[in-house]
């Protein structure tokens, strides 16, 4: 988007200096160019920040309107009224309202035309579009038209950048118009609906350096004619519907810097002939089906910065060729079949700041060479069976952000170097870690995310934990922890941080009961998840749960909590799941609760509820109401006396 507003801003800038000499030389608006402009205006229901204020039947649309251009002789050339402008030193965004005018199909004249990021533009692209046969800047990104691309497009052959981007428009685009389009350098499309096949015809486009597809509903094979674009430098067909492989001709593009093609149903290997983008930078093929190794000639590309290859079904070991790339900052190999070793080769790797290579099947020992990766980030390599026993002393050496050894085979205790790194995230779940937690986690000041569930842990929270002042999500889930709850409540924060989105205590030991003024705690005042299941917490309900306002989920099962379901939870009004089941929970069922806006879950099945089940409109099975021998009414039989 940045790109785009900047590039919109320098055109704006490039044409109203370029045309200020015209207009003070130009004859007075042509009576067609003006009654086009009015009808433009007259289709218009809302400006809120008045771009069209200044066209008034009265003055010289050449003279004075804002946004319009002319050339010497009357006829407008330019129309320059997006949504984002600059205005003075300040950035406006702004919206207008409306249908496009036919009658500016009759500004013959035009060779620029923005009513780009208008927002609320809506209707057809008139037909009449294609008499602007002078046209060479065409903007109507990011509004709400619909309809389909007009055939009548045909006749725009001297277009050199055409921006639908970012509306609704729909149906296949018209295989005439790439055979035309052969000075067109840049076409955006993207975040569409538009459907149907590549056509063959998309290699005619010689003149195009970017091309953005982006978001459709493109079905079919990428045509090998996409290797006749030989100036293209940005290439992004990514979230649709093609199928197929990659086309080979694709390694002919020597000018190629970005590819995208992620997010489609791509099958197939990766063509050899990648080594002929030479220029390339970014590369995403995630979201596929792509399968077979990673070629070996991969590592002859000498630019390449960000591979991201994660979510296909890739096998094979990883070439050790990578290790020649040392331009790369970013490997996203995530979700794949990989298998063997990882290379030693990727110590070479010295701008490398993320290594993502989780969800594969690699083994044997982490490559000692890789503690020479002074830039790395971010480390996962979470579900390999790495059978690592241990986390790596030489791990300290590392300037890590995050680092995810989520089931990887660790056990014993907790390293205590860990205590004087940096660390952000730290993901050590499903594995054999023991003992309890060190006091000396309250060291680690930089946590934001810790997840140490599934784990082996049997201590209570060290009175240290409140130290993390900047944690906001909490994962501890299936260990043996007891002990009480405040540590974890009442730990500091800095504001705007430290505030707790997430916090998971089930399956553990925790004692109660829940502390009646936890809703009252600042850091879960945005709270959106709170899951204490199975814990021995007993007591009541806290009315004060009801005070989190961004609350969504909230889940107490089997808990020996008893008392009555407080009335007060409804003002959460966030809330869609309520799992409340396997207590001792007496009295009714508060209506207001039931009847929450955004409710979706609710089980309060295997308690002592009583009374009839107040009428809902939210759909919850029979199960979760089963267990009450007082409750009565729909989806239960119905009440006797009542």
């Amino acid at each position: 988007m940045e790109n785009c507003s900047l590039r919109k801003i320098f055109l704006l800038i490039f044409h109203l200096f370029f045309f200020v000499n015209l207009v003070s030389k130009s004859k007075a608006c042509h009576s067609v160019d003006r009654e086009a402009l009015l009808d433009f205006k007259y289709k218009i229901t809302s400006d809120p920040s008045k771009l069209l204020h200044t066209w008034t039947p009265q003055t010289d649309c050449c003279q004075t309107w804002d946004g319009i251009a002319c050339d010497a002789s009357g006829r407008v050339i330019n129309i320059s009224r997006p949504g984002l402008f600059s205005d003075t030193d300040s950035p406006v965004d702004t919206s207008m309202s409306g249908t496009l005018s036919p009658f500016l199909g009759n500004l013959s004249f035009l060779e620029f035309l923005d009513l780009s990021n208008l927002k609320d533009l809506k209707g057809q692209i008139p037909p009449e579009f294609g008499k602007l046969s002078r046209l060479i800047y065409l903007f109507l990104d990011s509004n709400r038209l619909t309809g389909s691309i007009p055939a009548t497009f045909w006749y725009l052959y001297q277009l050199k950048k055409l921006y639908l981007s970012n509306n609704h428009i729909s149906g296949p685009v018209p295989s005439t118009l790439f055979e035309r389009f052969t000075l067109i350098s840049e076409l955006g499309l993207s975040g569409n609906k538009l459907s149907g096949l590549l056509p063959f015809s998309i290699g005619k486009m010689v003149s195009l350096i970017k091309l953005d597809f982006r978001g459709n509903n493109f079905s079919g094979s990428i045509p090998e004619s996409i290797g006749e674009l030989k100036n293209i430098v940005y290439l992004d067909i990514s979230e649709n519907q093609l199928s197929g492989t990659i086309p080979k001709s694709l390694g002919s593009l020597a000018k190629l810097v970005e590819l995208y093609l992620n997010g489609n149903q791509l099958t197939g290997t990766i063509p050899s002939s990648i080594t002929g983008l030479s220029s390339l930078k970014f590369v995403r093929l995630s979201e596929n089906k792509l399968t077979g190794s990673i070629p070996p000639g991969i590592g002859n590309l000498p630019r390449i910065q960000s591979l991201v290859f994660e979510n296909n079904k890739f096998t094979g070991k990883l070439p050790a060729t990578i290790g020649h790339l040392i331009t790369l900052t970013d490997i996203y190999f995530s979700n794949n079949q990989f298998t063997g070793k990882i290379p030693p080769s990727f110590g070479s790797l010295n701008n490398l700041q993320t290594l993502d290579l989780s969800r594969n099947q690699f083994s044997g020992q982490i490559p000692y060479q890789i503690s020479k990766l002074q830039n790395l980030q971010n480390l996962d390599l979470s579900l390999n069976p790495l059978e690592l026993e241990s986390i790596p002393d030489w791990f300290q050496k590392l300037k890590l952000f995050r680092l995810s050894l989520g089931k990887t085979g660790i056990k014993g205790h907790l390293p205590n170097w860990l205590a004087s790194t940096s660390i952000s995230t730290l993901d050590l779940s499903n594995n054999a870690l023991t003992g309890k937690l060190p006091s000396w986690i309250g060291n680690m000041t930089n946590l934001s995310f810790l997840n140490l569930s599934n784990n082996g842990f049997h201590s209570s929270i060290p009175d240290e934990f409140r130290n993390l002042s900047l944690l906001m999500d909490l994962d501890l889930h299936s260990n043996k922890l007891s002990g009480n709850l405040k540590p974890i409540f009442s730990k500091t924060f800095q504001f705007p941080l430290g505030f707790y989105n997430s916090i998971d205590l089930s399956y553990n030991m925790f004692s109660g009961p829940i502390d009646d003024d936890i809703g009252d705690e600042a850091v879960v005042a945005s709270v959106v998840s709170l899951i204490f299941s199975h814990n021995p917490l007993r007591g009541h309900i806290p009315k004060s749960l009801g005070n989190l306002s961004r609350l969504e989920v909230i889940k107490l099962v089997e808990n020996g909590l008893s008392g009555k379901i407080p009335l007060e939870i409804g003002n959460a009004k966030l809330l869609t799941t309520i799992f409340l089941s396997n207590n001792n929970l007496s009295g009714t069922i508060p209506g207001k609760v039931l009847n929450l806006k955004y409710l979706q879950n609710f089980d309060v099945s295997e308690n002592r509820l009583s009374g009839k089940i107040p009428p809902h409109k939210a759909t919850i099975p029979v199960s979760a109401f089963l267990g009450n021998p007082g409750l009565c009414g729909a989806p239960l039989p119905p009440c006797k006396h009542f």
